[in-house]
Order: structure tokens, then C-alpha cells, then sequence
């Protein structure tokens, strides 16, 4: 897997970093508690700042007016709430991501990343959800994928960086192990190119996470023609430690009051097994 650090990103469109890029979801001041936390354990007063690349419908993406939607939206709001802080967004590719909190342009990674060990050695990780990856085909599955077999010399499309080209690339290796050819595995900026890739015939297949799949099936674009592959545990991602341990008591609070379940049931997401919400891992060293 292509190391996070010597990534070449190139930015553009929607997903740009930066102020032109970042948004402040709107939260009356009167809505808001006292700030449980304060810098230098968050990098603005009063505001969690969160890195996410909207591209993942329906858990985190834009609509027609502009405006952040989302189930991942929606549940980090709710934290804010508990927190006393507002929600800001920072819109970028996910290989910004890691490197970002790192050098603290943002608080938090809000886009729903996989739990790895060795991702956990590098941040503060709080699993909050549970998802598997599907592979997308043209709609009406044109090829007729039903295995991962069926993936074999094929060309695949997915988001450069994530859990899902990792995956996609043992996949592959999986294939040719049985002797069969290796995946072609076509790497984008982000989720939304590689859909487009799917869609204008440049790739057999794309790969993303099992809600974002269903979510294109149902509306029409794609058709889900395989799913519930490598399930894995999705997380928050913070640098800091006194942060990421308000956000487990937020998270804990959402979940007593019904807003979780409610929640993630809406969307149809999978809860975390555990009865309450803990960072798993060490942490940065």
C-alpha cells in the first residue's frame, strides 16, 4: 500500500483544502453547552474542526444546495452539541487525511476510517461503526460479477489511499493465488472520479464501502454485484488524547439518549458490538 506520506495528492473541485474549502455547519449559540474543551487540545476555540472527503453517499456528502449531509455528519454534530463546540468541515481527499491531523489543520477525521493497527499506533481511534466493502458494476452487472472471481483481469476503480484500495489489492492477490489474473486496480483522487470512471466505461467495477453501494443501487446508478467483503470497524481519528477521550464521552452521552441507535438504524448502518464507545489502540507513541 502506497505510503500516506508519499502520496502525491492533486487537489481540485469540490474537494479542495483550505478556507474556501472548509464549512461551519450552522448551530445557534443558544443550542450550544459551555465548551468542554479548549486549545491547545483543539486548534480553534469554541470549534471541533474535522477533516471529510463528501463523496460517500448517503453517510457523508453534498446535496443540490451545497450543504453537508450524512449519516457521519449528522452523528459528529450531535457529539458538537454534547461538546459545547460548533462543527467546522474541512473538504478533502483522503490522503490528505493522516498527514493533515498530523500537522493539525484539523481537530478530527470525520470520513468513516478503517480501524488498522497500524493506523492506531499513528492517531487516537474510536470505533463507532461497522462496514464491509462492496464492489459496484455498471447497472444491470453487464459482466455478470457475482464472486470476487469474477474480478479477476478486470479493471476496478477506487479512492487512492483508504482501506478500500488495500483491499481491493488483496483481492486481487486472493485471485492470483487460484490462478487467475490480477485486478487492474485504477486509482482516482476520490470516490466521486471513480463512480465517473464506472460510469463512462473506463472500469468494470469500483469498490466502496457496503452502505454507499446499496445507496447507488437504490438510485439507480449502479448495481451492487458483490457486497459484505472484509467487514471492518470505521472510526473518528484524533491526534490528541484529552480530545479524543471528550469525544468517547459525547459518543457515550449520544448513545444513552437513543440519538445512536436511532441514527445509524435510519441509515441502515451496523452498530459496534461493544456496550460503549473506547479508543481502541494505543495511540501515538
Amino acid at each position: 500500500m502506497t505510503s500516506f506520506a508519499d502520496v502525491k495528492i492533486r487537489r481540485r473541485g469540490l474537494l479542495q483544502a483550505g478556507a474556501a474549502a472548509s464549512a461551519t455547519a450552522a448551530m445557534p449559540t443558544a443550542l450550544r453547552a459551555q465548551p468542554k474543551i479548549a486549545p491547545p487540545n483543539i486548534i480553534k476555540a469554541g470549534t471541533l474542526v474535522m477533516s471529510i472527503n463528501p463523496t460517500l453517499p448517503p453517510l457523508q456528502f453534498v446535496d443540490d444546495k451545497g450543504e453537508l449531509k450524512g449519516m457521519r455528519v449528522e452523528l459528529a454534530n450531535e457529539c458538537c452539541k454534547k461538546l459545547g463546540l460548533a462543527p467546522e468541515y474541512i473538504r478533502t481527499e483522503f490522503a490528505t487525511m493522516i498527514p493533515g491531523l498530523a500537522a493539525k489543520r484539523w481537530d478530527m477525521i470525520n470520513t468513516g476510517i478503517f480501524w488498522t493497527e497500524e493506523r492506531s499506533k499513528l492517531m487516537y481511534m474510536i470505533p463507532y461503526e461497522q462496514a464491509a466493502v462492496s464492489f459496484l458494476a455498471a447497472k444491470g452487472n453487464p459482466l455478470g460479477l457475482k464472486t470476487i472471481d469474477d474480478l479477476a483481469g478486470r479493471r476496478v476503480s477506487v479512492e487512492l489511499g483508504g482501506i478500500e484500495e488495500r483491499r481491493t489489492r488483496e483481492v486481487s492477490d486472493m485471485v492470483v493465488k487460484k490462478g487467475l489474473k490480477p485486478i487492474n486496480v485504477l486509482t482516482f483522487n476520490n470516490f466521486a472520479e471513480s463512480f465517473q470512471a464506472l460510469r463512462a466505461g473506463q472500469a468494470d467495477a469500483a469498490t466502496s464501502i457496503d452502505a454507499t453501494a446499496m445507496f447507488m443501487q437504490n438510485r439507480g446508478d449502479f448495481t451492487r454485484a458483490i457486497s459484505g467483503v472484509f467487514p471492518q470497524t470505521a472510526c473518528f481519528a484524533l491526534a490528541n488524547k484529552p480530545l479524543a477521550e471528550a469525544v468517547v464521552g459525547a459518543l457515550n452521552a449520544v448513545r444513552k439518549d437513543g440519538y445512536y441507535d436511532k441514527l445509524l438504524d435510519q441509515y441502515g448502518v451496523l452498530k459496534i458490538d461493544e456496550p460503549t464507545f473506547s479508543i481502541k489502540g494505543p495511540g501515538p507513541a
